[in-house]
């Protein structure tokens, strides 16, 4: 027999009992042992069909709570970068903050911006801007983008380095993984340039995922550097 007071007290708090799940699962499965091994209790079957289907709708909240705070960090490290960038006074300062601020805020590896000109890589005046700057040759830029396949230039790129990769990356071609490929116009009458952007991790870049914070923040460089250049 129950105690009086714990009997009193489920009188008194019956829901108590019925938010709990465990004990609702012991009291049913003691239900279905008094009925016997002939019975089949349809609403024990229900209960545990409905058990199922809550689970999963609390996995799918969690993984969409989970999506839009990871959505929400993204954009602000993004807006974070984008400050970074427009603060440097000169050109140099503008490309060194690139691969130094706005890599550490969006967690890169390294950044590398590509420009096709006729002149000289090995020039003083490109020399000096440091390893982060690529000069290539005219048509270098939709050859690497497209990687031997005939595809339509896009916007933005993710996908896991290549061999050509190496060329660019330089000293840090040996730790980056994955790359960002973002293609600039530079303006009426200037060949086209190229942000990459690299990363370790081989699956920090992928073809599956979104590129419309890439895209705006390509947007912003893409217009900032129209200013350097002009």
């Amino acid at each position: 027999m129950i105690e009086q007071d714990v009997r009193d007290r489920i009188l008194a708090e019956p829901e108590v009992i019925l938010e709990d799940r465990d004990l609702m699962k012991a009291l049913i499965a003691a239900n279905e042992r008094a009925m016997g091994g002939n019975i089949v209790d349809l609403r024990g079957i229900a209960m545990e069909r409905l058990e199922g289907k809550l689970d999963r709708l609390e996995d799918t909240h969690r993984s969409v709570i989970a999506a839009a705070y990871e959505n929400l960090a993204g954009t602000n490290q993004v807006h974070r970068a984008i400050l970074q960038m427009l603060d440097p006074t000169s050109f140099e300062e503008f490309l060194v903050g690139l691969s130094r601020d706005v890599a550490q805020t969006l967690r890169l590896d390294c950044v590398r911006l590509v420009l096709e000109s006729v002149q000289n890589a090995e020039a003083p005046a490109l020399r000096k801007l440091g390893d982060v700057l690529y000069v290539a040759e005219p048509g270098f830029i939709a050859e690497y983008l497209a990687a031997g396949k005939t595809v339509a230039p896009r916007p933005v790129t993710l996908r896991q380095t290549l061999a050509a990769s190496d060329m660019l990356f330089g000293e840090q071609a040996g730790v980056v993984r994955s790359e960002a490929l973002m293609r600039l116009d530079l303006g009426a009458g200037r060949l086209p340039g190229m942000l990459v952007m690299g990363s370790a991790d081989p699956h920090h870049f992928k073809p599956t995922q979104g590129t419309d914070l890439l895209a705006f923040f390509a947007a912003v460089f893409e217009r900032t550097m129209r200013r350097w250049l002009s």
